[in-house]
């Protein structure tokens, strides 16, 4: 299947998903209070298939960007007309359970999602959930220029705890070329430094680096006989310290090194048994690449949590992404990160197309972080969105009255600002990533 098609279909699948479970809420909330249901559709107009069963219309519209309930009495802008079936006619509690629980499906979808997915168990790095204690310092890279040594123990970054690597490579990759303080301890001593996390590929998501790596090396999964690696005294076991003086942190850097090192000798510090050692190997030509004979891997670990273990590991999960979320949304606010780190619809499709070829495991769990995302910034108070309404409605009950048609209609004016510039912006970083679009970039 082509590659575009796979991505299409993806993110198809993905975006449908979960627009059907925002708007089932919706629908089962308004069917719970008594409310008519008018029409239920995925997707925008024009319906393209519909039929209708009962009092309620069941679409599908052309444009697979979203989706909506319809409800009777909804934007009446006589206000409530007497008939109880009507939303306006419901009381303000009634209308914020409608209105909360489509944010609230998507909140749950990836809670079961997330948890079915760590329920087939997954390795992972090893160091990941360990405390960032600096291995290896890149030089020339932005930790180098400010003095992070091998050692120092990495504590915070711009202000927020980082007790484990993965949490240390989402602040720092959040932040592509902007300046922030980290916070390390140096022989128990407090000591503050200033980076500025780079970005290596400026046409793809901005992910920030600071140059500095875990101390971790890749061994020796087997060496195949009769090749140069088992000729100059490799066996499979061996941790792979440093390549020519320089320190081997993961499998790929020494995959690289003897890809590109045909017929050069490689001085190789290993350890084995935990005893360290010296072997210089040289690498055959095969074809156009060096070839040792050896198969390299990281330093990995397998999580399969029980049944109940893996909804506890998903809660758990899902609050730290929340916790996430919260941030990066304050600091877009902020100014603090950059918005060139915000996908819209044609990266998601990318993202979409490539989780789906490695697996419905890796699908699920993007729709994991998706559904996440939607819920939480569904429940944001900006008109247009349910935390918008939810937000006008509790600003009506502190009033003690309902404000006029024209007052909702300014809100909700303002809120629709808000949401078309942050789709320009979004489509404009799709776009900017393409490298077709480079050519007629005038910005870039």
């Amino acid at each position: 299947m082509p590659a575009a098609l796979i991505y299409i279909l993806s993110f198809a699948f993905v975006l449908g998903v979960l627009v059907f479970v925002h708007e089932l809420g919706h629908f089962l909330a308004a069917k719970r209070v008594g409310i008519r249901v008018l029409k239920f559709q995925l997707g925008f107009n024009p319906t393209i298939l519909s039929f209708k069963y009962g009092d309620t219309e069941y679409g599908i519209g052309a444009l697979p960007l979203g989706g909506y309930v319809k409800m009777a009495g909804e934007a009446s802008e006589d206000g409530p007309t007497g008939d109880p079936s009507e939303f306006l006619s419901k009381t303000r509690w009634q209308r914020f359970q409608v209105l909360v629980a489509g944010p609230a499906m998507n909140l749950l979808l990836a809670f079961f999602l997330a948890a079915v997915v760590l329920y087939q168990g997954a390795e992972v790095e090893s160091y990941n959930d360990q405390p960032v204690t600096v291995g290896v310092v890149k030089p020339e890279s932005p930790a180098a220029r400010a003095g992070v040594m091998t050692g120092d123990r990495i504590t915070t970054v711009g202000g927020h705890r980082v007790d484990t690597w993965e949490e240390f490579f989402i602040q720092i990759g959040t932040r592509a070329n902007r300046e922030v303080q980290i916070g390390l301890l140096r022989q128990g001593l407090e000591v503050t430094k200033t980076v500025t996390p780079v970005s290596d590929d400026k046409n793809k998501i901005e992910i920030g680096d600071i140059g500095v790596l875990p101390n971790v090396h890749p061994h020796l999964i087997d060496v195949t006989d009769g090749e140069p690696g088992q000729k100059a005294g490799l066996r499979g076991g061996d941790v792979i310290v440093a390549a020519n003086g320089e320190p081997i942190t993961f499998d790929a850097e020494l995959r690289q090194l003897i890809a590109r090192s045909a017929n050069t000798p490689i001085a190789l510090s290993i350890l084995r048994g935990g005893q360290p050692m010296t072997i210089t190997v040289t690498p055959r030509l095969e074809g156009k690449r060096g070839f040792l004979g050896v198969r390299p891997t990281d330093d990995t670990k397998m999580i399969k949590p029980s049944f109940l273990g893996a909804f506890k590991l998903s809660a758990q999960k899902n609050w730290q992404m929340t916790g996430m979320i919260g941030q990066t949304v304050w600091g877009l606010l902020t100014r603090q990160l950059s918005p060139k780190q915000l996908m819209g619809p044609i990266a998601i499709a990318q993202v979409s197309g490539e989780s789906a070829q490695l697996g419905w495991i890796a699908l699920a769990g993007l729709m994991v972080s998706l559904s996440l995302n939607l819920g939480l910034l569904n429940l944001m108070p900006i008109p247009m969105l349910d935390g918008g309404h939810i937000f006008i409605m509790a600003l009506e009950g502190i009033a003690r009255r309902d404000f006029s048609v024209r007052v909702k209609e300014k809100m909700l004016l303002a809120g629709f600002v808000v949401l078309m510039m942050l789709m320009v912006t979004v489509i404009y970083n799709d776009l900017a990533r393409l490298s077709v679009f480079q050519h007629f970039n005038p910005w870039k």
